[in-house]
């Protein structure tokens, strides 16, 4: 993180070369300013200095921009660009601040924050990555927002994985609204993406973890979470899988075990059958990553970079590379593990 942080400066990374580590970085954070944010404060957690909680600090509020912003991204970049801020004000307030955002645009006719126009594209998707982070994001903004929260999730279930007779064996990652003819799939992403079903488990422990989640809710969210993990294949599959399910020959995507083995540890401590398995399966999910994917002190490359993550596979974009999120998300389950966070908070 500090050969990074020196590389980067006041930008921030994206994704890094995986022969000599340099990023390509973005002036504002994309949808992904909230990962680096969430790293510099969980060294600051694990440092304990002065020195690292101002820099957490400064970058967190270089997202403030993103506050108004009209993308349902901003459970991502504000989730976790802020949950792991502690007792930090400025962090707290500019949560509170994106959440209430957030709760101006649900749209309760939808059912759902509307994936939004600030990214480019049409408006009213409805899209998994609009889901993680989300969630909890909206559910710190008082009754109405745990309603919406709850409401948002739901619907991306029904969109994603179908319901009753119409329900898949397989997840579509996004659909468009048209008023003529409703909820129509997207091409892209495509079925087989691997974020895909990584990020709505996420969303879906993220719920369960909380305890205010129950009956019907907590029933069909269970459910939910069986149904994505057998579709993953992840009680027995590939630990890490291909970045589209089509070409299993294809390029990984690391991070997409990396969230994978996040949303674990969140379910694994949701009581039930299937909390020890996946416990299980995170730790190993975590031990095939450090070991087989991280670089070393000798590899002549920066050390601790999470190689084979794949950003866009349908494009041949950064498809062995080292990415901002998948880093994150790695850091935050070997910080789990340690004892340094508390997973159900995160």
């Amino acid at each position: 993180m500090s050969v990074t942080e020196a590389q980067v400066g006041a930008r921030f990374p994206l994704y890094a070369q995986p022969d000599d580590g340099r990023w390509t970085t973005t002036g504002r954070g994309s949808w992904t300013g909230g990962f680096w944010a969430g790293l510099l404060w969980l060294r600051a957690r694990h440092s304990g200095t002065d020195a690292d909680r101002r820099a957490a600090a400064a970058c967190t509020a270089r997202l403030a921009p993103w506050a108004d912003a009209d993308t349902a991204t901003r459970g991502l970049i504000f989730w976790y660009g802020t949950s792991l801020a502690g007792a930090d004000g400025e962090a707290a307030r500019l949560r509170d601040r994106a959440a209430q955002a957030c709760l101006s645009a649900y749209d309760p006719a939808l059912g759902l924050v509307p994936w939004g126009d600030a990214l480019g594209g049409p408006r009213l998707l409805a899209r998994v990555d609009g889901v993680p982070g989300m969630v909890p994001l909206l559910a710190g903004a008082g009754a109405r927002g745990a309603a919406a929260a709850a409401a948002h999730l739901h619907r991306h279930l029904d969109l994603c994985l179908g319901t009753g007779a119409e329900r898949r064996p397989w997840l579509w990652p996004a659909r468009q609204f048209e008023e003529s003819t409703g909820w129509q799939p997207c091409d892209e992403p495509a079925p087989g993406w691997s974020r895909g079903r990584a990020w709505l488990l996420l969303a879906v422990a993220d719920a369960l973890v909380r305890p205010d989640v129950v009956g019907a809710d907590r029933a069909r969210l269970d459910d939910a979470a069986g149904q994505l993990l057998a579709q993953g294949e992840v009680p027995a599959g590939r630990l890490v899988p291909p970045a589209d399910a089509s070409r299993p020959a294809g390029p990984l995507d690391t991070s997409a075990a990396a969230i994978t083995a996040v949303a674990l540890l969140k379910l694994a401590r949701v009581p039930g059958p299937r909390a020890q398995a996946c416990a299980d399966r995170a730790v190993a999910l975590l031990n095939r990553l450090a070991r087989a994917h991280l670089t070393g002190v000798c590899s002549g490359r920066p050390p601790g970079m999470l190689l084979d993550g794949c950003y866009d596979a349908a494009k041949g974009l950064a498809v062995r590379h080292e990415l901002i999120w998948g880093d994150f998300f790695l850091a935050l389950g070997l910080a789990a593990m340690d004892g340094l966070v508390d997973i159900t908070r995160a």
